[in-house]
């Protein structure tokens, strides 16, 4: 293998490659680091002569990494993380810093945290922003590429360099309407079962921990919708003769604003534990962590 003269290498090129990562686009790239777009196409032009990979291929569907590019990708993204630990200052003063940071979440866990959590940015940390992307499933590829500084879900098998904090213990409770008949009498297993059902998926696909539940006594209910929004739901219950499982300490927060009404559920569905989650890349850098801290201390108050 030739050895590569690295006095000819310009790493702003780096930069641009992590940039492109994360916005899939040549403007919206060259936005982030300060360049116009026609700076930014001959960036990417010597990025492909450095590398001798087209590197990003545009599709119907947009831009497409290949091969080459994917495999660069993260050791690119932990490369300019080092470089910026490495010049970072070794103290953190949180009301006088100024730094965006990216939280992947679904949207019922940024409704119990994020209220909380940007209240208390504005008093201890003003100068902080946060940006909440589109999810991607459970989010660890948004992590993993960088596109992502912490997610908050349901996790069990992570990566290896990955680090979790437990947030808070919850279960199931059911929802419906204020005014449903089955609030007048006691909900049973065998009524719970004769009712139509809406169940939260959010892929879309498969099941629910409620109809694992079920089967593994043999049972089965009828879902009459599926939808892949937790906050969507409730409001469909309050409108219609749909019963609902939510997690408890989201149905309470629902309750305060729509008619809704929560009822116990008679049946045992295995508890779960949301947690935040990071990569090892972040752990040491002195923002991040106070971020982290501030996130975890919120989530042990619900």
């Amino acid at each position: 293998m030739s050895e590569v003269d690295f006095g000819g290498v310009d790493l702003n090129l780096l930069k641009l490659f992590d940039a492109l990562l994360k916005e899939r686009s040549v403007t919206r790239a060259g936005q982030r680091l300060g360049l116009s777009q026609p700076a930014a196409s001959r960036g990417l032009s010597r990025l492909r002569r450095l590398l001798n990979d087209p590197l990003f291929i545009r599709t119907s569907k947009g831009w497409e990494l290949t091969p080459r590019a994917i495999a660069l990708s993260e050791p690119v993204t932990k490369l300019l993380d080092d470089a910026r630990t490495i010049v970072a200052p070794t103290a953190f003063d949180p009301s006088t810093a100024s730094a965006k940071f990216s939280i992947a979440t679904a949207d019922h866990m940024a409704l119990l945290l994020m209220p909380t959590l940007i209240s208390r940015l504005a008093n201890l940390a003003p100068g902080i922003d946060l940006v909440i992307p589109a999810s991607s499933g459970d989010n660890v590829d948004l992590i993993t590429q960088g596109s992502a500084d912490i997610a908050i879900g349901v996790y069990d098998d992570l990566p290896a360099r990955f680090h979790k904090r437990t947030l808070y213990e919850e279960d199931f409770v059911c929802v419906v309407r204020r005014d449903h008949p089955v609030i007048h009498s006691k909900l049973t297993l065998k009524n719970y079962i004769s009712l139509s059902h809406l169940a939260v998926i959010i892929t879309g696909q498969g099941n629910n921990s409620v109809d694992i539940a079920l089967k593994q006594r043999g049972l089965t209910r009828r879902v009459a919708m599926k939808i892949p929004h937790f906050l969507v739901a409730p409001m469909i219950v309050a409108k219609s003769d749909l019963i609902l499982s939510l997690p408890r300490k989201l149905a309470q927060q629902m309750a305060m604003s729509i008619p809704i009404e929560i009822l116990e559920l008679p049946l045992e569905v295995d508890h779960f534990s949301p947690s935040i989650i990071w990569h090892g890349r972040h752990h040491g850098d002195p923002a991040h962590a106070w971020l982290r801290r501030l996130i975890v201390e919120i989530g042990h108050e619900i």
